[in-house]
């Protein structure tokens, strides 16, 4: 069955990337690549149909100038203009054709995480049914480096699964954020100290069994590295970001009742590198 990636176009300069991105990765995925832009339906009628003839043929002129740029082989695709709420046609439209994974370009409010969670990006962040991939850098960069924040979550396991199955090339690093309640009182107690370690040893004991199960149901899976740091996730998680940005941050998706949790909205806002964020489902 012919793998289907769900590009959701809308023109903008910091569509371009994801759109050089999405044809990339149809190609290097023998996959159909579905452009879907998503016009106002309070339009006129007339207005309408003017405007999808011409979104359609801005997109194929993009693609052209992308395929040029960056010497892409054209790949198999299907351009879609439809009327709506952009978010939620990208959401039926990814239901409706079993979409193996959305790509989204980046959002124009970055800094201002309060201001993230009525984006586009984040609503589709929020109920899509399939990884999605949002791309702030060049589509001719590689995805050598890839940091996935680890818990035992199932999002994160699901993450894991999603990022060993579609990189096999590529360097992975594991990175968990881990804390010892009393730390701050009894951390230079030698007694405490020793018991801290043993704890922490057995963390990593417990993470690099789960791992190795995983790593068992692949034929081929990539060079990958167990990180433990001491700290809240969320200050593990952006000061290595800033120290080391990744190509690419695998993401597990923990949002609940309609809402992003702490660390997506953060991330969203201050963007370092391209994001996949995959539900536990």
């Amino acid at each position: 069955m012919t793998r289907t990636l769900l590009f959701a176009c809308d023109l903008s300069a910091e569509n371009r990337a994801a759109f050089g991105r999405a044809i990339r990765l149809a190609n290097e995925q023998g996959a159909r690549l579905d452009i879907l832009h998503v016009l106002d339906p309070y339009l006129p009628r007339r207005a309408l149909r003017d405007l999808e003839t011409a979104v359609v043929a801005d997109i194929q002129t993009m693609m052209t100038d992308l395929r040029e740029d960056y010497a892409f082989p054209e790949p198999p695709h299907l351009i879609q203009v439809v009327t709506g709420a952009a978010y939620a046609e990208i959401i039926r439209e990814s239901h409706e054709r079993e979409a193996d994974m959305i790509i989204l370009g980046t959002h124009r409010k970055r800094g201002h995480p309060d201001l993230v969670s009525g984006t586009t990006l984040a609503r589709v962040l929020r109920s899509a049914p399939c990884p999605v991939l949002t791309v702030c850098q060049p589509p001719s960069s590689e995805w050598n480096d890839i940091l996935l924040p680890l818990d035992f979550s199932l999002a994160c396991r699901r993450t894991l699964r999603e990022a060993l199955s579609r990189f096999p090339e590529s360097r992975l690093e594991l990175l968990h954020a881990w804390s010892i309640p009393g730390e701050r009182e009894l951390g230079s107690d030698s007694d405490f100290a020793n018991w801290r370690d043993h704890q922490v040893s057995h963390l990593r004991h417990q993470l690099q069994k789960d791992i190795d199960q995983l790593m068992a149901e692949f034929n081929q899976v990539p060079e990958l590295e167990l990180v433990l740091e001491q700290g809240e996730p969320l200050e593990v998680l952006m000061a290595h970001l800033r120290r080391q940005p990744p190509d690419l941050l695998a993401l597990g998706n923990r949002s609940q009742s309609g809402r992003h949790s702490q660390i997506t909205s953060h991330l969203l806002a201050e963007l370092h590198c391209d994001i996949m964020l995959c539900r536990a489902w």
